[in-house]
């Protein structure tokens, strides 16, 4: 009988080594090497178990590849083509990560019902008829939507040979293994092995293929790193699950932008597509409050509006708080700065507390002159006309910088019945008939006597 033979992986980076060690040397971890059961064989094509046939490609001249056939394939999620960057490209490998409960697999089942493709959904989690009253919740007469219970990639390949799916959905990654390692499913060398079995099917076939993939504690995708590297596209579904709104971001995509953002709201009927999401970050009031400013704010090409709240208070302790949610903590404190040192503002010994409504993370500067209004309206107390909105960066100097594509912030704003914005006049602005009122500023003392006189 031969020897098994063994390996030792690294179980944060993949990297293999010949025996145990205590620290990676790839990732500087330390006590994350593990020791794997392998079997090296020869590898068969995964058309079938015993077919041998191999495809030789041919080097082509780039002008000589036909692109004509190439046409992305539309998922009737709006949300979902947005991110994708216009839909499913044939042959691409996506891979979809999120906390456990968030509705990724409600996400993908929701789209593979409503296709009109022959969509084969490859669970290792839940049996048919666990997914039968799942879907009945969600949509009900699909007719061409195939269930699969199962973990054993050479019996998945087997049906889908049979069945010649366009669109195959696997749910999860860390489910599934492959007869040629010997290892448990989950490990590094099956993930591994598993998704170089897939990719091999997607580029050959032309067939897109959407994985499903746990998250660890930090929010990474389990398994190696190099799992995000192999995949066309890294999708991450963000979201509390006390809360009804769930994001979809791209976190890698070889076929569109990475900027770009969809956002859902969680129902009983599963996932509902959210086309105006300004409406959702924009609290309503019927009565106007301080330390609320509305910014205008863009993510990939979508222009949102959301709501700034501060407090300002007096620091109980001595010890003044800084706390920021949704927001650059230091950024934060670099605003407090300006506003002391250029408008004589003294915040050196008050807490301030920052929020941005919605439960979302905002990296665009723009937002900078809101955050700045929110906070002088907190501590005058004195509300903001909950009909202005602002866009503009503050430098260091005290100065209104200008932000790009001012002109979609602006139709935004004027779409949501927004009387004034307020930006810098450094901006070059093409547009000419707008019925909205562009204010322009040059430093933050124009903004405290436009607002507080």
């Amino acid at each position: 009988m031969a020897k098994p033979k063994t390996t030792f992986f690294c179980q944060n980076c993949g990297a293999q080594f010949p025996k145990w060690q205590g620290q990676c040397n790839s990732c500087h971890e330390w006590n994350t090497i593990v020791e794997e059961l392998i079997q090296k064989e020869d590898k068969k094509d995964w058309k079938s178990p015993t077919s041998t046939s191999k495809r030789v490609s041919k080097p082509l001249k780039i002008d000589e590849i036909d692109l004509s056939q190439e046409k992305r394939i539309d998922t009737l999620n709006t949300e979902l083509n947005r991110v994708l960057g216009g839909g499913l490209v044939p042959g691409s490998l996506t891979l979809l990560g999120g906390e456990p409960g968030i509705g990724k697999s409600t996400l993908l089942l929701q789209i593979s019902l409503k296709l009109p493709y022959k969509t084969l959904y490859v669970s290792g989690e839940e049996s048919q008829k666990q997914i039968k009253m799942r879907a009945e919740r969600i949509f009900s007469g699909a007719e061409n939507c195939y269930i699969l219970t199962e973990t054993k990639t050479q019996n998945i390949f087997k049906q889908i040979e049979a069945i010649e799916p366009d669109i195959v959905v696997i749910d999860s990654i860390q489910t599934l293994h492959s007869d040629y390692i010997e290892s448990s499913a989950g490990s590094i060398s099956q993930i591994r092995e598993c998704t170089t079995e897939l990719i091999k099917f997607a580029k050959e076939t032309a067939t897109p293929v959407v994985l499903i993939g746990h998250i660890t504690k930090d929010g990474n995708i389990a398994g190696p790193k190099i799992l995000e590297h192999m995949v066309d596209t890294v999708l991450q579904f963000e979201g509390d699950r006390n809360h009804v709104y769930r994001i979809l971001r791209a976190h890698k995509n070889r076929f569109g932008s990475t900027s770009e953002l969809g956002i859902y709201e969680m129902l009983g009927a599963g996932l509902r597509e959210v086309t105006n999401p300004s409406e959702i970050m924009i609290s309503k009031k019927d009565e106007e409050l301080s330390g609320n400013a509305i910014a205008a704010t863009l993510e990939g090409m979508r222009p949102l509006m959301i709501e700034i709240q501060a407090l300002v208070s007096t620091a109980v302790y001595g010890t003044p708080q800084r706390s920021a949610t949704g927001y650059n903590a230091k950024r934060l404190n670099m605003l407090l700065a300006v506003l002391e040192k250029r408008a004589g503002f003294r915040l050196g010994a008050k807490d301030v507390f920052l929020n941005i409504t919605g439960g979302i993370s905002v990296d665009d500067t723009a937002i900078d002159l809101a955050v700045v209004a929110a906070i002088l309206s907190s501590n005058e107390d004195i509300a903001v006309e909950k009909d202005i909105c602002f866009a503009g960066e503050v430098g260091l100097s005290g100065e209104i910088r200008p932000v790009n594509r001012i002109d979609q912030r602006i139709l935004e704003a004027e779409k949501l019945g927004f009387s004034t914005i307020l930006v810098s006049k450094y901006n070059k602005i093409s547009l000419k008939d707008t019925n909205i009122n562009v204010q322009l500023l040059a430093k933050i003392e124009d903004l405290v006597s436009y607002l507080f006189g």
